[in-house]
């Protein structure tokens, strides 16, 4: 498995492209226009096959005009968040200074749903506190595994939950899922540099408590 990451849109917010050795591709969070996106995609020969959002904020969404035509529908986000793409935020869209059309044309993600690219598996992990419909993915092709957290984890840090949708305590519920993943495994945040859960058992400071006995999941 391959990626690379591209910082987008007014936040630079993070978007990551995935493919496999045999050059099928997914992209996680378009958050501005996505035209390096397609070059890349373009001058490597890859067959980008679907979008992945990791929650409806218009930052990490507003560049899927640029996808839609490669993908078509082939675009998924948290059942708990539909309906920012139906209606995207006006107060953001002003905030940001950018215009984002309605998304009719997705389908809705929840936990346990797995989707497959290729040879990768992306395991679909609802965590919510940012915003109603947070997920995250977990994306995995043979032993190979990473974390696309979103808006969820940081590194050293933690989505912020004063915005419309945000809660303190499900977020931190979210969290202690989180900290049954192992400390090897490397996180891909929505913005900020890589990170691993490892790293932020040790330093974050908003990692729950009793964390490091929790549940493995993988």
């Amino acid at each position: 498995m391959h990626y690379k990451r591209f910082p987008l849109g007014a936040l630079w917010t993070n978007g990551y492209l995935f493919w496999d050795d045999g050059g099928e591709a997914f992209f996680v969070d378009p958050g501005g226009e996505a035209a390096e996106v397609l070059d890349f995609v373009k001058e490597q020969n890859l067959k980008l096959r679907k979008v992945l959002l990791t929650h409806g904020h218009l930052d990490h969404f507003a560049g899927l005009h640029s996808l839609e035509p490669v993908v078509g529908n082939e675009i998924y986000v948290g059942h708990g968040d539909a309906r920012r793409l139906r209606e995207p935020a006006r107060a953001l869209q002003d905030l940001l200074g950018i215009q984002c059309e309605p998304i009719a044309g997705f389908h809705e993600v929840r936990e346990g749903d797995v989707l497959r690219v290729g040879e990768m598996e992306i395991h679909v992990m609802e965590t919510p506190g940012h915003t109603e419909g947070g997920v995250c993915y977990l994306i995995g092709d043979g032993d190979e595994k990473l974390l696309a957290s979103g808006d969820t984890l940081f590194a050293q840090s933690v989505g912020r939950t004063d915005l419309e949708g945000g809660d303190q305590a499900v977020l931190e519920a979210s969290l202690r899922r989180l900290a049954g993943l192992p400390d090897s495994l490397s996180v891909l945040p929505g913005h900020g540099p890589e990170t691993s859960i490892g790293t932020e058992r040790k330093r974050n400071p908003y990692w729950p408590d009793g964390g490091a006995n929790a549940d493995r999941l993988v």
